[in-house]
């Protein structure tokens, strides 16, 4: 019994040993992944702020300007560049609207995000887009990879239509939580027109004025390194028109100037997302593994134990009495049989 014991302790072992690495490598990539209906909605707000009023062509302080970044997931759009790509791909529909102090709507600013459902790397495919424009990104945006990296990242800038490193600056605690502090300048760079804008200027008369659009922010992220998720994000943003003096008077106006930083409750709404989807990817990458390990271990140690003791030897009987000695107490001497004498 004690050698069966040991050999179920044994396999039980075996199959923990090989469940551990498995759970790792091979389920972490197939279950940790962002689901293709994924809908989500941040709301960013730059109090004071810098605003160009249409009206008047003049740059005023404003209260507050509101961004409001949407994300909705094209399940329909997924399936259909799946089939081409191999792989699990996630389609997002982002919308960033811009409102004044007054509640109107600014401008705002579509793009088509296609990546890879667990590495967050882009998904080249036909519909990737910003603005209606084509483009064809590089490096990550909006979300971090799970298990994010002590590393600088290509990150795309919906701006420009280009990506640049993003710094990794350090490991900070925000609300509490173990955070990378990642952040990006982009340099004054000359950017395309909203297609969508408060005043409606023909593309043929920006042309022939020579008016340009100009952009620079500083980008900041506190992203949680296991689920790769921002919990908070800022950006100081600045944007101008230039070579403005034949349609506006003046040769340079600020279109838009403010730090924009997360609502508070937005941040809270994140991370407690964050925290329940942290708990899910450490059971797949660490929980699980290393206590199947030490299991495996101590089911190991408890097999080679049982099989030592099946395999102790049975005591030795005692010696036998000697001739002539008389039988203790309570036992019965053995029988003997005399020898036969003949008859005289």
């Amino acid at each position: 019994m004690r050698r069966r014991a040991s050999l179920v302790l044994l396999a039980l072992a075996v199959f923990c040993v090989a469940m551990a690495p498995t759970l790792r490598w091979y389920a972490f990539p197939r279950l940790a992944k962002i689901p293709p209906n994924q809908y989500q909605e941040t709301v960013l707000e730059a109090q004071p702020a810098t605003l160009l009023n249409y009206s008047t062509l003049k740059a005023e302080k404003v209260d507050k300007i509101t961004i409001i970044q949407t994300l909705k997931g094209n399940v329909e759009e997924s399936r259909r560049i799946e089939r081409d790509a191999g792989r699990d791909v996630v389609v997002w529909d982002a919308l960033a609207y811009i409102t004044g102090p007054d509640g109107k709507m600014v401008s705002k600013v579509p793009e088509r995000y296609i990546f890879d459902a667990h590495t967050q790397d882009p998904v080249n495919a036909t519909g990737e887009s910003v603005d209606g424009d084509p483009v064809r990104r590089e490096g990550i945006e909006f979300k971090w990879p799970f298990l994010t990296e002590k590393r600088d990242y290509q990150y795309f800038d919906a701006q420009t239509r280009t990506s640049s490193p993003i710094h990794y600056k350090g490991t900070r605690t925000f609300r509490g939580m173990e955070v990378y502090y990642f952040e990006q300048t982009i340099p004054w760079t000359r950017v395309p027109m909203p297609k969508t804008m408060p005043v409606k200027i023909p593309p043929e008369v920006i042309a022939e004025s020579g008016l340009t659009r100009w952009y620079t922010t500083k980008r900041m992220f506190w992203i949680e390194p296991v689920t790769g998720a921002p919990v908070n994000g800022e950006e100081i943003h600045k944007e101008e028109l230039r070579n403005a003096k034949a349609l506006m008077g003046v040769d340079t106006l600020t279109v838009f100037e403010g730090h924009v930083k997360m609502r508070e409750d937005y941040i809270e709404s994140v991370g407690e997302m964050v925290s329940s989807n942290r708990l899910t990817v450490l059971l797949l990458v660490s929980y699980a593994p290393w206590s199947l390990t030490f299991l495996a271990l101590l089911l190991l140690a408890l097999a080679l134990w049982l099989e030592a003791r099946s395999r102790r030897p049975a005591p030795e009987a005692g010696p036998a009495p000697e001739a002539g000695t008389v039988p203790e107490a309570g036992t019965v001497p053995e029988a003997r049989t005399a020898p036969l004498t003949p008859p005289v």
